[in-house]
């Protein structure tokens, strides 16, 4: 492989015109100038210059290696400052994080990137586990997790707080155990679990969500509502989820008398230096959570 530090003295030197100046410009001795060039000649087998005194012209060989080089030493002399450049508007930040509160930041980050068109939002929804590996594997940059994170290599922070919402058909205006059995349980990937947190604190009949009968299933976040919609059952949801369902006035929301919620954990990976970029998209999912600048802007 050709030595870069030999082309760059050789391109110079054709820039210029002259071995003097070319040294002083490159902070040089003119034999050190002058050594490259041989060395360029003798890793080549080709002469390069035609020497007249102090002056000289290119062969065809020159030429064309001048041709050639001349972009490899232009793009070598900027990748200082393209390696070390880390903006915060631009490239590429990917985001995972469970449907709900996915639903709730989306826009915000749609909203980011309309201001800033340099950057680039890749959000995917997933449950729990997969945000986890994903961290882990490097294969995104920052998650919104519902649980603490059980792997050394992923570190979480506390961020805010989901509440869970029992919602049922418009008709039901007072929900008792009884209702509810007759309604039948809407199930979704976390429909369990939320359904143990929030209607568990709330009803003594309560042990699991398969005590009820099962009126239907979706694993689409946007669409758990719907069968709820048209009168065919009841689900527990994280309340960004039911903020995002399009059609509020079919269903009804009810907040219980002992409340329940999930904790939002900001998820990132341990020990790795966070890109600007990520440090302004983790400041806007700070602000769609509800926190302050400052709260945002200290996030991690």
């Amino acid at each position: 492989m050709i030595n870069p530090v030999w082309l760059r003295s050789f391109c110079t030197l054709v820039e210029v015109g002259h071995f003097t100046r070319t040294a002083e410009r490159l902070h040089m001795t003119q034999s050190g100038v002058s050594q490259h060039v041989r060395k360029l000649e003798e890793r080549l087998g080709q002469s390069l210059l035609i020497r007249d005194g102090k002056q000289f012209t290119l062969t065809d060989a020159g030429t064309r290696l001048y041709r050639e080089a001349g972009a490899i030493v232009a793009a070598l002399s900027d990748l200082d400052r393209r390696i070390g450049a880390d903006p915060a508007y631009e490239g590429v930040v990917r985001v995972m994080s469970p449907g709900s509160v996915g639903l709730k930041l989306y826009p915000h980050l749609l909203a980011l990137q309309q201001r800033h068109p340099g950057l680039s939002i890749d959000y995917r929804f997933a449950p729990n586990s997969d945000v986890e590996l994903a961290l882990a594997e490097y294969r995104v940059d920052v998650g919104i997790m519902t649980k603490p994170s059980s792997r050394n290599e992923v570190g979480f922070k506390p961020v805010g707080e989901e509440p869970l919402l029992l919602v049922t058909p418009t008709s039901l205006v007072e929900p008792s155990w009884d209702r509810l059995m007759a309604l039948g349980f809407i199930d979704h990937p976390d429909g369990a679990h939320h359904a143990g947190l929030l209607l568990g604190a709330n009803f003594p009949e309560f042990h699991h969500s398969n005590q009820f009968p099962l009126a239907g299933f979706s694993n689409q976040i946007s669409l758990i509502l719907e069968p709820v919609s048209r009168g065919l059952g009841f689900t527990v949801l994280p309340a960004y989820a039911v903020e995002a369902f399009g059609r509020p006035d079919r269903v009804r929301t009810h907040r219980l008398a002992n409340p329940a919620s999930e904790t939002l954990f900001l998820s990132f990976r341990r020990n790795q230096p966070l890109a600007n970029r990520v440090r302004t998209v983790i400041t806007t999912m700070g602000e769609g959570l509800g926190l302050g600048a400052g709260e945002s802007g200290q996030i991690v």
